[in-house]
């Protein structure tokens, strides 16, 4: 379960497992206004405020406060769905 006033984590997965090219420009401006919000709430509540489960959803989604990318973004672009499909 994620914490108060971050984005859900089925919420998450779901925007995260339907292709770009399916979605409308609604759509994709909706997930990307809540997946700023969600990582400027990973930035601001300090880890020792986290749960157990948002430390864990924090980092499968990238919002561990690095510049690494996401797993969930690596899964998507090894399987030809993510931004960084060249085709």
């Amino acid at each position: 379960m994620s914490d108060n006033n971050r984005q859900s984590f089925t919420d998450k997965a779901g925007s995260a497992l339907k292709p770009d090219s399916e979605k409308g420009t609604f759509e994709k401006a909706s997930d990307s206004i809540k997946g700023n919000m969600d990582s400027l709430g990973s930035s601001v509540q300090p880890n020792s405020q986290k749960s157990t489960s948002q430390k864990v959803g924090d980092s499968v989604s990238g919002n561990s406060n690095q510049n690494d990318e996401s797993l969930m973004n690596k899964a998507k672009n090894a399987v030809g769905l993510g931004q960084n499909n060249n085709n």
